[in-house]
């Protein structure tokens, strides 16, 4: 009797080994653009026109993403009390396969960029995301080369 309570001790104890194993290999298999990132430069060209923006001046720009879906925030820092009053957001799911990120927008405060996909080819360094791509929405009349460089929000 001794001897099947210490076989069922050891199995029960040997289980929560491999359980704790398989979460801790679930948790590090999170790809690493899983996280909160906030925008610092954001670069737009169209018809040969180049446009910079710095996103560390007056306003600011996070994009959240998680496993499987992405939202972004964007407003001014002077809480819409002055003539450069701004505020976007959106969401929707993603995928990604090797370096390239495709956004599928369900939301939008923009409503005519809803139900578009936007293809990014992006490189992940240390803390430093840059995504590139072509947004064209053709309701707005956008066709443009998008890039964005981002850093990861620490806790």
């Amino acid at each position: 009797m001794k001897i099947a309570i210490s076989c069922l001790f050891l199995c029960v104890f040997l289980m929560s080994c491999v359980a704790e194993t398989t979460n801790n290999a679930k948790k590090s298999s999170s790809p690493p653009l899983v996280g909160t990132w906030k925008l610092l430069k954001g670069t737009l060209i169209e018809k040969g026109d180049t446009a910079v923006t710095d996103y560390t001046q007056n306003t600011s720009f996070i994009k959240i993403i998680n496993d499987s879906h992405f939202a972004f925030l964007h407003h001014d820092l002077n809480q819409g009390k002055d003539s450069a009053a701004v505020f976007s957001a959106g969401g929707g799911s993603y995928t990604l396969v090797d370096s390239t990120y495709t956004e599928q927008l369900d939301y939008c405060s923009a409503r005519d960029w809803e139900r578009n996909a936007f293809t990014f080819a992006i490189s992940i360094k240390n803390d430093t995301l840059v995504q590139y791509g072509v947004e064209k929405v053709a309701g707005a009349g956008v066709d443009r080369i998008n890039i964005e460089k981002y850093v990861r929000v620490k806790k």
